[in-house]
């Protein structure tokens, strides 16, 4: 009788150090944030005022992308953001703003209606000037031809300038 106690002391002293040693060496802390900046050699941002120089203007359209912009650099990086002579460079403009006609019913009619947005963005890292560019960024949304534009135009503005700075973002500092 002693000895199947000695035996349950010992199976449960072995499955407690296994649980303990299992929670504690296996908690791992990650913080995903995408960017892959060397923080030693990289310590500000300077990001332009992107302009609306698409022919079709919408006047909400350049504001919104400059604040998502620089929200995303803020709220993913420790860069600090300076006006101008940042360690990283971003401009460009907004050079396109359209809609297409995608589909056509059968009685001849526009059905599907595609909105397109392209950003042409320059970016200097005065780090490593390997890794400059000068590109074009673009996104689409389709909505129903039934639909007004003022009706869903905003909404898909702000899709379309998500897809656009995580793009940028991505390009920019995420060098994946």
């Amino acid at each position: 009788m002693a000895l199947s106690k000695i035996k349950y002391k010992i199976g449960y002293a072995i499955v407690a150090l296994l649980v303990i040693a299992i929670t504690s060496a296996c908690t791992v802390s990650y913080k995903f944030t995408g960017a892959s900046i060397d923080y030693t050699k990289v310590k500000t941002i300077s990001i332009e005022t992107f302009q609306n120089r698409a022919a079709y203007q919408w006047g909400p359209m350049a504001p919104m992308f400059n604040e998502t912009l620089n929200d995303v650099f803020v709220q993913q990086t420790k860069l600090q953001q300076v006006t101008r002579g940042g360690d990283l460079q971003l401009a460009g403009e907004i050079t396109a703003y359209d809609q297409y006609n995608k589909s056509i019913s059968s009685d001849g009619y526009s059905s599907m209606v595609q909105l397109k947005m392209v950003v042409n963005v320059r970016f200097a890292n005065n780090t490593n000037h390997d890794e400059d560019f000068e590109r074009q960024f673009s996104a689409t949304r389709d909505f129903d031809a039934t639909q007004s534009l003022d009706s869903v135009q905003e909404e898909l503005v702000e899709q379309m300038i998500k897809e656009i700075v995580e793009a940028i973002f991505n390009a920019a500092v995420a060098n994946w």
